[in-house]
C-alpha cells in the first residue's frame, strides 16, 4: 500500500467531512461566498482539488469530478444533465439560454438566475472536461506510455491515443460560433459563456491536440524503430543459441561484400566553377574580391620596396603633369571668352600644340565644364559630339566637344 496516497486520501475525506455545509452550498448555489469563510480554509479545500477558480474574475467552485458524484450519490434529476457527447452537451446549453432569455423577458428575474446559474456550471464543466482530456493525453506521451512494458504494447497505446484525439476533433467540429452567437444575442452574460469562454478553450484544445498529434505520430515511429532493431537482436541471439560456434566472416578481404557492409563513401567528382549559374554569382563575387584584395596586398609590398626618393619624383611629375593640364583647359575657357566664338577642344589642341593624350584632354575639358558654379555654367554652351556604340545600346562616345558663349 502506498503511504502518501493513503494520507492524501485521508485528508480529502476529513476534509469533505469537517467542510460538508460549504460543499453542499457551493453545489446547490453554484459558487462558494469566499467572505463567509476563512481565508485557509479555502486554499485548503483549493489544494485539495475540491474547488477550483475557471478564470481570474470567476467566483470559487466545485470540481466537475466531485459534483458529478455528488449527483450521482443524490440523484438529482435536475442537475443530472451533464453528459461527456459534446453534441448533447452543446444540446443542453442551447436549452438553458432559451430558459435563461425566456425568464428575463416575463421579468422572472430569480428564475433567470437560476438557469444563468445553470448554464455556467455546464459551460465551466465543459471547458474542464476538454482541459482536463487533453493533460491526460500530454501526461501519457511525456512518460512514452510508462505503465506497459513492451513495444508493442506501447504501439497498442499510442494508436488508441491517436483514435481519442480523432474522436475530440470530430467532436469539437460540433461547436458552431455563430449560431452560439445568434442563440446569446445581446445578453453580455449569454455572449461571455457561449462565445468568449467556449471560444477560448476551443482555440486552446485544438492547437494542443494538433500537437498531441504530431508527438504521438513521432512517438509512434520511434516505437516501431524499436520493434524493428529489437526483433533484428532476437534474430541475432536466436542464431547464436543455434550455431555458437559461429565466428564473424573477415569481409574487407572478400570480392563480393554484402550490402549490409559495403557503406563505403562515394568519392568527390571533379569540379568546376559554372560562370552562367546565378546561384553560384555571390560565391564567384566573393573569390574575385578575394583575389583583388591579394592583388593589392601584393602590389603595396611591391611599393614598399621602392626607394623613397624615386617616389617621390614619380608624384612630383605627376602633379605637375596635372597642374600643365588643368591651365591649359583654363586658357582654353578664357580664349573662348575672349574671342566670343565657338570652339572645338580639339582645334584648341592642335592649334597650341599640346602633348596630353586626346582621350584625357577632352575629358579634362568635360569634367571643367561640368566642376564649374551653377553661376558661372550658365554662360556656356557646350555641345558633345561623338557616335554611338557599334555594340553596346545606350553608350555614346564622345569624340569632340564644341565650347562656346550663350
Amino acid at each position: 500500500m502506498n503511504i502518501n496516497l493513503n494520507k492524501s486520501g485521508v485528508s480529502l475525506l476529513n476534509a469533505l467531512s469537517n467542510h460538508s455545509e460549504l460543499i453542499m452550498q457551493a453545489y446547490f448555489s453554484g459558487s462558494v461566498n469566499e467572505a463567509e469563510y476563512s481565508p485557509n480554509i479555502i486554499q485548503s479545500l483549493i489544494d485539495l482539488k475540491v474547488l477550483w477558480r475557471p478564470e481570474s474574475d470567476v467566483q470559487l467552485r466545485l470540481r466537475p469530478s466531485l459534483r458529478t458524484l455528488l449527483e450521482e450519490s443524490l440523484q438529482d434529476e435536475s442537475n443530472r444533465q451533464i453528459d461527456a457527447n459534446i453534441g448533447n452537451l452543446l444540446a443542453t446549453l442551447t436549452t438553458q439560454a432559451e430558459h435563461y432569455k425566456e425568464a428575463l423577458a416575463h421579468q422572472k428575474y430569480n428564475e433567470s438566475q437560476a438557469h444563468l446559474s445553470d448554464l455556467t456550471e455546464h459551460v465551466y464543466t465543459l471547458t474542464e472536461t476538454l482541459s482536463t482530456n487533453v493533460r491526460l493525453l500530454w501526461s501519457r506521451i511525456s512518460n512514452e506510455f510508462g505503465y506497459v512494458s513492451s513495444v508493442d504494447a506501447k504501439i497498442r497505446e499510442n494508436e488508441l491515443a491517436q483514435t481519442q484525439v480523432t474522436d475530440m476533433l470530430n467532436q469539437l467540429s460540433m461547436f458552431h460560433f455563430d449560431t452560439l452567437s445568434q442563440l446569446a444575442g445581446s445578453h453580455r452574460e449569454l455572449r461571455h459563456l457561449l462565445v468568449i469562454t467556449l471560444q477560448s478553450a476551443f482555440a486552446t484544445s485544438t492547437q494542443e491536440l494538433s500537437l498531441v498529434q504530431s508527438k504521438l505520430l513521432e512517438l509512434l515511429g520511434r516505437f516501431r524503430e524499436f520493434k524493428g532493431r529489437t526483433r533484428l537482436l532476437k534474430g541475432f541471439m536466436l542464431h547464436m543459441e543455434q550455431k555458437p560456434d559461429f565466428t564473424p566472416v573477415n569481409y574487407s578481404t572478400l570480392s563480393q561484400v554484402p550490402n549490409l557492409f559495403n557503406r563505403a563513401d562515394g568519392i568527390i567528382k571533379a569540379a568546376a566553377p559554372d560562370i552562367h549559374n546565378v546561384e553560384h554569382e555571390f560565391e564567384l563575387t566573393s573569390l574575385v574580391n578575394n583575389l583583388r584584395s591579394v592583388n593589392r596586398l601584393w602590389q603595396g609590398k611591391l611599393n614598399r620596396e621602392v626607394a623613397n626618393p624615386l617616389i617621390l619624383e614619380q608624384e612630383t611629375s605627376v602633379s605637375l603633369e596635372e597642374d600643365l593640364l588643368k591651365n591649359a583647359v583654363e586658357n582654353y575657357f578664357c580664349e573662348v571668352i575672349d574671342s566670343g566664338q565657338n570652339t572645338r577642344a580639339l582645334d584648341y589642341y592642335n592649334k597650341h600644340d599640346l602633348t596630353f593624350d586626346q582621350e584625357v584632354w577632352i575629358y579634362q575639358v568635360l569634367g571643367a565644364f561640368q566642376g564649374l558654379p551653377d553661376s558661372e555654367r550658365q554662360y556656356f554652351d557646350i555641345d558633345l559630339e561623338g557616335v554611338p556604340h557599334q555594340v553596346f545600346d545606350g553608350n555614346f562616345i564622345i569624340q569632340d566637344i564644341e565650347l562656346g558663349l550663350r
